[in-house]
């Protein structure tokens, strides 16, 4: 099991289960509370005090109490977190899209570091790290072993500070060292290029604090240079998602004014709410409105160009939401595969100065009103990621195979009845296609050591990006032959 997720893990590094959240920030939390279960509570405490005195050695109140927090919002679902000091400080860091490291976007190889890519001006990339080169020690810690989250909190640290790393470089077939000094980096979300004269390419990979400016600028200049574009994609591939207001923003970018983005509803009042394409609706303590810059300085071009949006297994959360209500608007066709199926808000509030609480307050619905809780966006066009098919997407986790996730409305229609037989049917084909995938994976490395297994998104080898193309062209489309939608399914009892 360890080895199967640890190819999974070195697939997409990154889309974990932590990092599939849509959130909003909330100051305060609310203090009206039901009467306390006092037996329970009295049960709380003596276990407490008997851990105290009786475990066989002593042990820190002050972790005990937090650990106790962190599990009890741990058994909700799988998206609702206590944040510790530490924790709190990494969440911040990537909502804000700003950490203090050396600038690297990194993915795991062999049980190496790889550097996919340096991040332009950062340090890394002025030291001339280049993509490709693996790096087998951090200070005096061997990389092999480590997880890919312990990697970068040891490449992490306070600014002007430095660190050692040991790189190999292949093509050069020698080690060497380069030591780094650490400062804040300033992530990019927001790729975006001309890919073939009159259509460009648009790629969000995670939605941040500083992404609806990234994108409001990228989008502008490329209208600048080409004022005649024909088709866009917006690439939404990968993209875990983020911030709701975000989400909101670059939805308002393609839709007409004032029309319905995403719907959400709790137990609170101010968590039923509907989010519409309005300033006011995603625009933080005022401040200037990048949509409406990018509206005007396009003559209104984006809410009318032909635009294909794509998609797959990794699309969480608020890029649901955005594939979600340009679905709906018929504003967009969305293509590639069933996305992830996060159909839940989460909000954070902090506790203190150093400790949170990201708590799942509300589900969220498109603009017709449906949940895709655990079911996702099915795309109108199912295309596989290369020509030879799906090659690994049966290795990436949905919301529908994490343990404990909140009921999607067809679940809870269902209160708890068994799987059908089919059901469980599909449950043993999809263990088999993972191993199946697994297994090529494994092959696919041994025979092309060092080489990616799959397309760069937005390269010209991207399969996916030709069919979106072909689609903005009028030619034809080569969908899926495989590729069938995967409905909601019930947590086995």
């Amino acid at each position: 099991m360890g080895h199967k997720l640890k190819i999974a893990g070195w697939l997409a590094v990154g889309a974990v289960a932590g990092a599939l959240t849509t959130v909003q920030f909330q100051a305060v939390a609310r203090s009206t509370l039901a009467p306390l279960p006092l037996e329970e509570l009295q049960q709380l405490a003596a276990v407490f005090g008997m851990v105290k005195t009786d475990y066989v050695e002593p042990v820190d109140e002050k972790k005990l109490i937090s650990e106790a927090i962190s599990g009890m919002v741990a058994s909700l679902d799988p998206h609702s977190q206590y944040f510790d000091k530490k924790d709190f400080k990494a969440f911040r860091e990537g909502t804000s899209g700003r950490f203090v490291g050396v600038g690297i976007e990194i993915s795991m190889e062999d049980g190496l570091v790889k550097v996919v890519s340096p991040i332009e001006d950062s340090p890394a990339f002025r030291a001339g790290l280049k993509s490709g080169d693996l790096i087998t020690k951090i200070d005096d810690t061997m990389v092999k072993g480590l997880t890919i989250n312990e990697a970068v909190k040891l490449m992490r640290g306070e600014p002007r500070t430095k660190v050692l790393l040991t790189i190999f470089r292949k093509d050069e077939n020698r080690s060497f060292p380069v030591t780094i000094t650490r400062e804040e980096i300033k992530t990019q979300s927001v790729k975006s290029r001309v890919v073939e004269p009159g259509y460009a390419w648009v790629r969000v990979s995670q939605f941040q604090e500083r992404t609806i400016e990234d994108f409001s600028r990228k989008v502008e200049d490329i209208y600048k240079a080409n004022p005649n574009i024909k088709g866009m994609v917006l690439d939404l591939r990968n993209d875990p998602g983020g911030l709701l207001d975000a989400a909101v923003a670059l939805s308002a970018a393609f839709l007409p004014e004032g029309v319905t983005v995403v719907s959400t509803n709790g137990q609170l009042e101010d968590s039923k709410f509907v989010y519409k394409a309005i300033p006011q609706h995603y625009l933080r303590r005022g401040g200037s409105d990048p949509i409406k810059r990018l509206t005007d300085a396009t003559n209104g071009a984006l809410r009318k160009v032909p635009l294909v949006v794509l998609v797959n297994e990794g699309s969480a959360s608020a890029s649901e939401i955005v594939a979600g209500a340009l679905q709906d608007h018929k504003r967009a066709t969305i293509m590639g595969s069933q996305t992830f199926g996060k159909g839940s808000v989460q909000t954070v509030r902090p506790l203190g100065p150093d400790t949170g609480l990201k708590l799942t307050t509300a589900r969220y619905y498109t603009p017709s009103g449906n949940s895709i809780q655990a079911k996702g966006i099915v795309p109108e066009l199912m295309v596989d990621e290369t020509l030879e098919g799906n090659v690994f997407a049966a290795l990436r986790t949905r919301e529908a195979d994490l343990q404990k996730h909140l009921e999607g409305t067809d679940e809870a229609k269902r209160n708890g009845q068994p799987m059908t037989d089919a059901e469980r049917a599909a449950e043993r084909q999809r263990d088999l296609d993972r191993e199946e995938a697994r297994k090529r994976l494994e092959d696919e490395a041994r025979k092309n050591p060092g080489q990616r297994l799959v397309p760069e998104f937005g390269s010209e080898k991207d399969f996916q990006l030709q069919q979106a193309l072909n689609h903005l062209k009028g030619k034809p489309v080569l969908v899926s032959k495989t590729l069938t939608a995967r409905s909601e399914e019930k947590k086995e009892q």
